[in-house]
C-alpha cells in the first residue's frame, strides 16, 4: 500500500484518479467527492485545502490537468513546417486527445451548464483558448488578443460537443467537423485583411479601428491552478 499524497500538487491528480471512476454514476457531486477521498485515503482538512469547493474544484482540476497535458504534446510536437491554421488544429486536437474519459467531460458538461457554475465552465474554456494560443507563440497585445480567444473558445466549445456525440472511427467526423471550423475562421479572417487593405473601407473604419487599438490585452500574472486561489480573470484559469 502507498503512502497516502501529503502535498497539495499531488493531491488534486491523486482525487481526481480516485474520482473519476464515480463519475460516470455520480457525476463531479458530493457522493463523487466522499468516495475519492476515502479511496485516494486523503486526509479531508488536506482534501478541503487543496479543493474548497469539493467536486466542483475538483472537475476544474481535471480540466487544467488536461490543458497541461495539452502543452507538453505541443512542446514535444515538430510544428515549424505546418501552416498556421494547421498548428492550431493541431493544437485543439491535442488538447481533445489528452482527455481519458469522455463520460467524466460529459458530465462536466452538465455541471457547467448549471448557472451557479457558468461562469466557472466560461473560465476553463476561456483558459484553454489562452493556453492553446501562447503555446502557439501568439504575442498579441491588443483587442487581437481578446478576439483570438473568444473565437477560438467558440471551435473549442463547439468540437467538445460534437465529439462528445461522435461514434465514428477514431473520431474521424469529429476531426473534420473542427477543420471546417477552422476554415470558418479563416474565411472571417481573409475577410478582415481585405477591409484593413482597401483605402475605402479602412477610412470608413478609421474611428472604430482607433477605439479598439486602446484596448489591451491584460498583464500576464503568474499562473496559479490552486482552486480557491484564482483571482479571477482568464489568464488564471
Amino acid at each position: 500500500m502507498t503512502d497516502s499524497p501529503t502535498s497539495l500538487d499531488d493531491i488534486r491528480p491523486a482525487l481526481v484518479d480516485a474520482a473519476l471512476p464515480h463519475v460516470p454514476f455520480d457525476g463531479w457531486s458530493q457522493t463523487t467527492w466522499t468516495a475519492a477521498l476515502q479511496d485516494a485515503g486523503v486526509d479531508p482538512a488536506m482534501a478541503k485545502t487543496a479543493c474548497p469547493r469539493g467536486a466542483l474544484d475538483l472537475a476544474l482540476v481535471y480540466h487544467h490537468m488536461g490543458d497541461e497535458m495539452m502543452r507538453t504534446a505541443l512542446r514535444n510536437a515538430h510544428l515549424a513546417d505546418l501552416r498556421f491554421r494547421d498548428k492550431v488544429i493541431y493544437a485543439v486536437r491535442a488538447r481533445i486527445e489528452a482527455i481519458s474519459d469522455k463520460e467524466a467531460v460529459r458530465r462536466g458538461t452538465t455541471l457547467f451548464a448549471l448557472p451557479r457554475h457558468a461562469l466557472d465552465g466560461t473560465r476553463a474554456i476561456w483558459g484553454t483558448s489562452d493556453a492553446i494560443w501562447t503555446a502557439l507563440g501568439d504575442t498579441s497585445q491588443d483587442i487581437n488578443w481578446y478576439t483570438k480567444r473568444a473565437t477560438l473558445a467558440g471551435v473549442y466549445s463547439a468540437t467538445i460537443l460534437y465529439w462528445l456525440g461522435d461514434t465514428s472511427p477514431e473520431h474521424q467526423s469529429t476531426w473534420a467537423f473542427l477543420d471546417r471550423r477552422i476554415e470558418d475562421v479563416m474565411r472571417i479572417e481573409k475577410v478582415k485583411s481585405q477591409i484593413r487593405e482597401s483605402p475605402t473601407l479602412s477610412r470608413l473604419l478609421s474611428g472604430p479601428n482607433w477605439l479598439a487599438s486602446q484596448i489591451k490585452a491584460p498583464n500576464r500574472m503568474p499562473r496559479s491552478d490552486l482552486p480557491g486561489r484564482w483571482r479571477g480573470g482568464s489568464s488564471n484559469v
